[in-house]
């Protein structure tokens, strides 16, 4: 009798635990239940066949967007992998306008002009005429050698708001220097400004000649024309331009675009590309879309062409007495290459051509008249710098400025005394010499270019 009742109550439990467990598993039916995360997919699941023509062109992957075309439609030549797409550069044609950079679109674009243009209209006639003039920080704080950014130049760019500085190698010391001097002064400016370099490469290198500002030297154009290798200059103008990016500055006046005639000639020398247009332009070509493309404003240099010359316009009048024609087919052939890419300035140089103008190229309306009209530059003429030789010996600060000026020149570099030149603007606009149209003119290109490069925002 024991035994059975013993199995009877074990029975009994059984069932109840069977009970409770069936119980339970309803309960927790019933409960509710946190939601899974869902699973991230990467913009190549989520657009498998988009994500290539999505991708921004202003940030390609160290190549023109005409490289990055080519594997999508031959994916399998051994080619690619040798030379891959980082690697390679542009050849010969220029990319696709859809897919050039916005800082290397040619001067006019409406956000660029309308940004500008509301900007201006908020300037008083003094901060017009400050912005016409590129200096050097020693013409503002009129100390020897500007290596260091403090309250002198604080003051002098609220007296005297220039529309950008030049520096030169006695201004860099090393890297760490460099970027204090240049991003503190950016912050002084109420217009932001032209931090510019002359960094070409060869004998003319401000930064990358000192090994302590870390920026790569390259070799003088010359060299590289010797190669003919588009490769090599494109990725040589990048590298340039994302150093001297990270030093502060956003200007370089480079490259050279002057093809060398005259074997006497030593102010240009192995600073061209070649003696050859056709190995010149493409090169020229491939530096302004290289320093372009890096996020660096390029400047071509030094028109209508110094290679003729035998003068060096550093000491005295340079005379060319190449023909119209002869220029046509030589000297403006690397110009118009640069310019096809959206070059943002063209220098013109101090030489006097008498075949165009009696007098020296930056003061003469017909040859920069020839710029903008013949090779249909819309962008920012400045001249080569006024303290030379060849203007300096002949014209005041206040005479060179104002006919720079009239012959339709829109910055005015180093000119030789910086607030004589101002004061004859200032007295030329007062005489009806000059409009403050003229001046608008000028500064409306300066301010364009500068939303153009992200200098204003």
């Amino acid at each position: 009798m024991k035994a059975l009742k013993i199995i009877g109550s074990a029975v009994l439990i059984l069932i109840c635990l069977t009970l409770i467990l069936f119980s339970g598993s309803l309960l927790l039916q019933a409960l509710p239940r946190e939601k899974p995360e869902p699973a991230i997919l990467s913009t190549d699941q989520l657009f498998p066949e988009e994500v290539p023509v999505e991708l921004p062109a202003e940030e390609p992957a160290e190549t023109p967007p005409t490289e990055e075309e080519e594997p999508a439609e031959e994916p399998e030549p051994p080619v690619e992998e040798e030379e891959p797409p980082t690697e390679e550069p542009p050849v010969e044609e220029p990319p696709a306008e859809e897919e050039i950079p916005a800082a290397t679109a040619q001067w006019g674009a409406e956000a660029w002009l309308a940004n500008a243009q509301a900007y201006l209209d908020t300037m008083t006639l003094e901060e017009k005429i400050w912005q016409l003039f590129l200096a050097t920080p020693e013409q503002l704080t009129q100390v020897t050698t500007a290596t260091v950014a403090g309250e002198a130049t604080r003051n002098a760019l609220e007296t005297m708001p220039v529309g950008g500085l030049c520096y030169f190698a006695p201004n860099l010391e090393n890297q760490e220097q460099a970027q204090a001097l240049l991003t503190t002064t950016q912050t002084y400016a109420k217009t932001p400004l032209f931090l510019a370099v002359d960094e070409e490469g060869g004998r003319v290198s401000r930064a990358g000649a000192n090994e302590s500002i870390a920026v790569t030297h390259i070799e003088a154009a010359a060299v590289f024309g010797a190669q003919a290798d588009m490769a090599q200059v494109y990725n040589a103008g990048k590298t340039m331009a994302q150093e001297l990016l990270t030093l502060g500055f956003n200007l370089n006046f480079a490259p050279v675009a002057d093809v060398v005639t005259n074997p006497n000639n030593t102010e240009i020398g192995d600073r061209s590309y070649s003696s050859d247009p056709t190995v010149a332009g493409p090169l020229v070509s491939a530096m302004v879309e290289g320093l372009q493309r890096g996020g660096m404003a390029a400047c071509l240099k030094h028109f209508p062409g110094h290679g003729s010359t035998e003068v060096d316009s550093h000491t005295d009048t340079a005379v060319s007495n190449r023909t119209l024609q002869e220029l046509r087919e030589t000297e403006w052939l690397p110009f118009r290459r640069g310019l096809e890419k959206g070059a943002a300035f063209v220098m013109v140089g101090h030489l006097t051509n008498e075949n165009l103008s009696a007098l020296p190229a930056s003061l003469s309306p017909e040859i920069i008249g020839c710029l903008r009209e013949e090779l249909g530059f819309r962008g920012i003429v400045i001249t080569d710098s006024l303290q030379m030789g060849a203007i300096v010996n002949h014209y005041t600060s206040a005479q060179a400025a104002v006919m720079a000026l009239q012959a339709g020149a829109d910055m005015l570099l180093m000119p030789n005394d910086l607030a004589t030149a101002y004061a004859g603007i200032e007295a030329a606009v007062a005489d009806g010499t000059l409009t403050e149209d003229r001046i608008n003119e000028s500064v409306l290109r300066i301010l364009a270019t500068k939303y153009q490069f992200g200098i204003m925002e």
